[in-house]
């Protein structure tokens, strides 16, 4: 049985996609997914529109409404029932984020109670078998294994085994 930190943010819930749902409403443009080969999405809109992606995750009710990314709750739910699995997520960062990320998990992945779900800052104080992100900074100092979840603002990352969904994680952990 292992012990398995999973981050939130664009490896269970969407937020890439929703600044980019979120972008489009306001600057009336259809930018999409499949436009953006890499970098962040703020780095693929015109720089007039870049302040008002930075400001979505000050938005009340931005991280509560997020989507699941495919595959996750199925594959979190059966990780739970043969690993020790923990949230670890930067819940802190952004004011409304720690609530609106339990509630979230509470809708989403109920079976993912309070007693497993860390909310903090610098990931590298965790203990335990492998840790699950999309960033790599998170990834670099922690001392067991990990898996970069892969996302548009990863792509050039080399240093890490990278999982490109939820199902090949499953392949590798279940």
């Amino acid at each position: 049985m292992l012990t398995i930190f999973v981050d939130m943010d664009d490896v269970l819930a969407d937020t890439y996609g929703k600044h980019i749902e979120l972008y489009n409403e306001e600057h009336k443009q259809d930018l999409s997914l499949a436009h953006i080969e890499s970098g962040e999405v703020w780095q693929n809109v015109p720089e007039i529109h870049q302040e008002s992606i930075w400001q979505h995750v000050h938005k009340e009710g931005f991280f509560r409404d997020l989507e699941p990314i495919k595959d996750s709750i199925q594959v979190m739910e059966a990780l739970c029932n043969k690993h020790n699995v923990y949230i670890a997520t930067a819940a802190t960062q952004f004011p409304n984020s720690l609530k609106e990320k339990s509630d979230w998990l509470d809708e989403h992945m109920p079976f993912i109670t309070w007693q497993h779900r860390i909310m903090c800052g610098h990931k590298f104080i965790l203990h335990g078998d492998l840790l699950i992100d999309d960033r790599s900074y998170n990834l670099e100092r922690f001392a067991g294994d990990t898996l970069l979840f892969d996302s548009p603002h990863n792509q050039h990352e080399t240093d890490y085994t990278r999982v490109y969904n939820w199902l090949e994680v499953a392949e590798r952990l279940l």
